[in-house]
């Protein structure tokens, strides 16, 4: 750790000289700050070489973690020049020092130009797997005289996260003599990450025991595969058994909340976070500003984003993206002009956000000018984003006209969403000719649904034009297209409830109807 290397050059400080001429501390000091603070453990190696302290060893190993590409190959010739290259130890460093480094080739000619432990062959097992050389790997895997449990990680864990090689890792996981937690983790990371979450449960219910990573897998996975209810009720489980979740579990955790507008179950969590200290980080926070946004408490989600002494790019692009989904559009602008001037770091989703947040509150001038100072001004090349922002804030300003030449003008080929905003824009400003336009645009790119024609003919009925409500329909029917189903969820009592247009599963479903029928007759009647 930093605090014991830190404690070792005061010790090394006060050796005599006789000590420092040995390579032994010098070794010492090396490995302790080669994971942390490589260029240190650099110059600690230097300063070794100056004093003419000859490296043993010991000394290459931990110096080749240290490097990048270019002081690495100095220091193989270095350890060529001793004689100490043919060492296994350093062998082995110099296979993961080339492998890490990207240069597989340079890694196996060491691994195949002397001898070899069970170390060497993991080292390039893994070296191929880091490179993406994900067959090479295998058929050195195939030759290995003898396999542990690494072997059998490394390869599980390739497969696992390359796409749709999940099933060749499970082949793998099957044949394994014995499996160890990695290699469950291993697996169960590879099904969440091609959203296989069924089979990943499955996996994860017969685990023979379970860490801390083995819970935040899940319960990540059933985030991104956008199962939120099914993530906490795991996060909630995870903690009566006692296990103090990990920054991923925290986020994953908290992001459920977001998805679900779960307020209460969010600031519950918040003070758990809180109270128990667990990694409460810019990570976390960050987390936390964009639940407390998606559940609609600006609020205190800007009392955290003012708390944070250090913020990310992320923290600030959650804040803009917030602030103009709730229509707070000047205060975007804002936020963005403080980051600009605290020379806070930006990328694109930083002008994604306030494009956006221009167009939810109808700040042309605002947006036009961001827009024009991307390049310039901010480094950063408009991406097709971009320009959808642009046309979405030109389109419900009623800048039909300047919207269609943006898209034709751009340098980059539109994509159906850009039509998509015109068409939508199109009905609110009532213009049938444009929507036309739109929907051919569409149909050309392949991305004719379903909505699209739901669209359109809602346009022709706005207008009067039933004709034209009838071919669409008609058409619509022709074509087997069926308007998609829609879906609500709220949060009631601590509670998550879902509901489906149309649905009758809710065991409350008769009080929820009556309840329906009783308001609309009181609008009926008003």
């Amino acid at each position: 750790s930093a605090c014991a290397a830190a404690h070792a050059d005061a010790v090394f400080a006060r050796l005599p000289g006789a000590a420092s001429a040995h390579a032994f501390p010098w070794n010492t000091l090396i490995r302790l700050h080669a994971p942390s603070s490589p260029r240190r453990a650099l110059a600690y190696f230097a300063r070794m070489r100056r004093g003419a302290v000859d490296p043993d060893a010991y000394t290459f190993p931990p110096v080749l973690k240290a490097c990048g590409c270019g002081v690495g190959l100095l220091v193989h010739a270095e350890a060529v020049r001793r004689g100490l290259d043919r060492d296994l130890f350093t062998r082995n460093a110099l296979i993961s020092f080339y492998c890490r480094t990207g240069d597989c080739r340079s890694g196996r000619k060491v691994f195949d130009d002397g001898a070899r432990d069970l170390v060497s062959w993991n080292s390039m097992v893994a070296g191929y797997v880091g490179c993406g050389e994900v067959e090479l790997a295998q058929e050195l895997f195939d030759e290995m005289p003898h396999r542990d449990a690494f072997s059998w990680a490394a390869m599980i864990d390739a497969y696992g996260k390359r796409s749709g090689g999940v099933d060749r890792a499970r082949e793998l996981f099957d044949q394994m003599p014995e499996r160890d937690l990695v290699c469950w983790n291993s697996m169960i990371d590879g099904y969440a990450r091609q959203g296989r979450m069924d089979e990943a449960r499955v996996l994860f219910d017969e685990m023979p025991e379970r860490n801390v990573i083995s819970w935040s897998i899940v319960v990540d996975g059933y985030v991104r595969c956008g199962e939120p209810s099914e993530a906490l009720e795991l996060f909630r489980r995870m903690l009566r058994c006692g296990i103090r979740p990990d920054r991923v579990a925290a986020v994953g955790a908290v992001t459920a909340c977001a998805q679900l507008g779960a307020l209460e179950q969010g600031r519950w969590l918040h003070s758990y976070l809180e109270k128990k200290k667990i990694l409460f980080d810019v990570v976390v926070k960050t987390a936390l500003i964009d639940m407390y946004m998606k559940c609609g408490r600006l609020d205190l989600a800007m009392l955290i984003f003012e708390s944070m002494p250090d913020k990310t790019v992320v923290t600030w692009n959650v804040m803009i993206v917030g602030l103009g989904t709730h229509s707070c559009g000047l205060d975007a602008v804002k936020l963005f002009r403080q980051m600009e001037s605290e020379g806070a770091p930006m990328d694109d989703l930083s002008v994604l956000a306030v494009l956006t947040a221009c167009t939810h509150a109808g700040l042309i001038s605002e947006g036009l000018q961001i827009f024009h100072r991307m390049k310039k001004d901010f480094g950063i090349d408009p991406k097709v984003e971009h320009y959808g922002a642009l046309v979405d804030l030109l389109g419900r300003a009623g800048h039909l006209d300047q919207a269609r030449h943006t898209i034709e003008t751009m340098p980059m080929e539109p994509t159906p969403e850009l039509w998509g905003s015109l068409l939508a824009a199109c009905r609110s400003h009532r213009c049938v000719e444009l929507a036309e336009l739109s929907v051919e645009r569409l149909a050309s790119l392949g991305a004719d649904d379903s909505g699209v024609y739901v669209l359109l003919s809602n346009i022709y009925a706005d207008e009067g034009m039933w004709d034209g409500v009838s071919r669409i329909r008609r058409l619509m029917s022709a074509e087997g297209m069926k308007k998609d189903i829609g879906r609500s969820v709220i949060e009631a009592d601590g509670q998550i409830h879902e509901f489906v247009n149309g649905g009758s599963s809710h065991p409350d479903k008769d009080e929820i109807y009556m309840m329906l029928w009783n308001l609309s007759n009181m609008v009926a009647s008003a």
